[in-house]
């Protein structure tokens, strides 16, 4: 059985992310707001950066890890952590700021916030394609 060590590191690698992005909110909430956002932006934001990696990282990972047991430690599996992880890490840094998250101030280099949030987004969504149309490839 091949075990899903790619998949592991990716996983090791979420959760470092998650909890950076948890500690956030939690310090951001330590000035008071302690449920909901209260109409703050910024705690919004923080949020739905911390909310939208938590939806995808699990079955994205519970899927990746099939595949790498099905079809072993490829390229092809590796390439899709690497490109997740990033994806990811995109997303969150784009999310780090209203003109990422809002559209506010898309002035100079503040629309690069906005470029990675959406080439994170669309990371993520090829990746899981990806990962889900390997599993059907490998299987049919």
């Amino acid at each position: 059985m091949n075990l899903p060590l790619y998949t592991a590191l990716l996983g090791a690698f979420l959760i470092v992310l998650q909890v950076i992005l948890m500690l956030s909110v939690g310090l951001h909430r330590a000035k008071g707001q302690f449920i909901g956002n209260g109409d703050d932006r910024d705690l919004e934001r923080k949020v739905r950066r911390h909310g939208n990696l938590a939806e995808n990282s699990g079955l994205f990972l519970v899927v990746l890890a099939l595949l790498e047991i099905i079809a072993g430690q490829t390229s092809w599996v590796l390439g899709l952590c690497i490109l997740f992880g990033v994806a990811r890490l995109l997303h969150a840094v784009g999310f780090s700021s209203l003109a990422g998250s809002h559209g506010e101030d898309l002035t100079g280099a503040r629309k690069a916030f906005a470029g990675m949030r959406a080439m994170g987004a669309f990371g993520t969504l090829a990746t899981a394609l990806g990962a889900a149309g390997a599993i059907v490839v490998t299987q049919v």
